[in-house]
């Protein structure tokens, strides 16, 4: 959601904690991208200086400075399409950000490159500063062949896929240290061929000073109103449009249902058109557009439940949503769909579970919980519970951990991941 570069500033630091200089590559938005912008922050805290180079959105400044925060913003204007339409969007990228990354270490002279994906093969833009010293932190966001075959509807073993995976390895042999979002993720990776020892799962917690529940007040609502949100980027794989057939199926059973989906994307026409067509226009609000991030906390804190609907696939299977860890730092009961990464990490006593793409199950979920707030309140206390070991001063202390031992030169040897906690992990289906 869309915010504006603010920091805290660094605590003192031991000889061993010496301040560096570090670049974070992003083809993506900042601060507007929650991971990169928790990243940074974290970056910040331990007193370093960084300088990120990523999009530009219309409205942003192309240099922003803010405490040891510098964001130089390229003017590429990025269009969903076919396979070239990408690649030509990654390559004119791609040349920009290692020109620039190259021109800055020569100013500079950094400590580290951290480049986030997609696509993994960016990482080759820090290729100058690695060749003068500098050490190479990639951060897998994506597991880009399961993207790619998914995105494009082949198997994993088309060609184009197999390019995608072998890019995928190379670029973790290049960078000096591997960090992902999940442990279904390293597991795919290492399954390809990657070293164990090389790559630590720092998870998609929630940054606790922005998604604070005490900062807020909810909002007056009418009487009896059930308020469902959910938000972020709205496209086809995120099932919005799963959530507004279920809103449909339940607008005479519960009148008083309604639903805001905050965030913007190619779907957002097709997803306004159905609720027209299913008559729950005056029930489904769009805000149409990313918004101030002040603005998406009270509309979560003003709810009665968040929803994730990710459809399933072989992709979604290793991922995680930031969402489901917003609604859980916010106290908000989630009602989330079944994946491999999800289960692997909480059960049904954490959130109310859904089978993806069933709008009736869906309508299932939402029904038990508005009926029952006692359950509401279970799965609150619940998924706070088991969401302790995973919060983000957990997660943040061991993101500056590796970026400590990366500076400092030692051996690569990881961090330790992050095992799921409170259930076990179940076997994929």
């Amino acid at each position: 959601m869309a915010t504006t570069l603010g920091f805290r500033g660094g605590s003192s630091l031991s000889a061993d904690r010496r301040p560096a200089r570090f670049c974070l590559i992003r083809q993506g938005y900042y601060p507007l991208d929650p991971r990169v912008r928790r990243e940074v922050e974290a970056l910040e805290l331990a007193g370093h200086e960084v300088d990120v180079i990523c999009l530009r959105r219309p409205g942003e400044p192309r240099l922003e400075s803010k405490g040891s925060v510098t964001a130089h913003r390229v003017p590429i204007t990025t269009r969903r399409g076919g396979q070239a339409n990408y690649v030509l969007q990654y390559g004119a990228f791609f040349a920009v950000a290692t020109v620039l990354a190259a021109a800055l270490h020569a100013r500079h002279r950094f400590d580290a490159v951290q480049v986030n994906s997609m696509p993994d093969s960016l990482v080759f833009s820090a290729i100058v500063p690695r060749l003068l010293g500098a050490r190479v932190l990639l951060d897998l966001h994506e597991c880009m062949p399961e993207f790619y075959a998914v995105k494009f509807g082949v198997g994993l073993r088309h060609p184009a896929v197999r390019l995608v995976a072998w890019l995928e390895q190379a670029a973790i042999r290049f960078a000096d240290r591997v960090i992902t979002c999940t442990e279904q993720m390293r597991e795919a990776f290492i399954s390809r061929g990657a070293s164990p020892d090389k790559i630590d799962v720092v998870l998609n917690s929630a940054n606790e000073d922005e998604f604070d529940p005490a900062r807020v007040r909810p909002t007056q609502r009418s009487p009896g109103e059930f308020r469902l949100i959910c938000h972020g980027t709205v496209e086809r794989i995120f099932g919005i449009d799963v959530i507004v057939r279920a809103v449909a199926l339940l607008k005479d059973e519960i009148p008083e249902l309604r639903l805001d989906v905050f965030g913007e994307g190619s779907a957002l026409p097709e997803i306004e058109s159905l609720a027209a067509e299913l008559g729950v226009s005056d029930r489904v609000r769009f805000s149409a557009r990313f918004v101030p991030l002040d603005e998406l906390v009270q509309a979560i804190a003003s709810a009665d439940a968040g929803v994730v609907a990710l459809r399933r696939d072989i992709f979604r299977d290793l991922t995680h949503s930031n969402k489901m860890f917003d609604y859980i730092t916010m106290r908000k009961p989630a009602i989330v769909s079944r994946t491999r990464s999800v289960e692997a990490y909480f059960d049904e006593s954490c959130f109310q579970m859904f089978v993806p793409g069933d709008e009736r199950d869906l309508a299932r979920a939402i029904r038990d919980l508005h009926a029952e707030p006692a359950l509401r309140d279970r799965l609150v206390s619940r998924a706070a519970d088991v969401n302790e070991p995973y919060r983000w001063p957990f997660q943040r202390r061991r993101y500056q951990e590796i970026v400590r031992t990366l500076v400092l030169g030692r051996a690569s040897e990881p961090v330790g991941t992050t095992q799921p906690a409170g259930v076990e992990p179940h076997a994929e289906a």
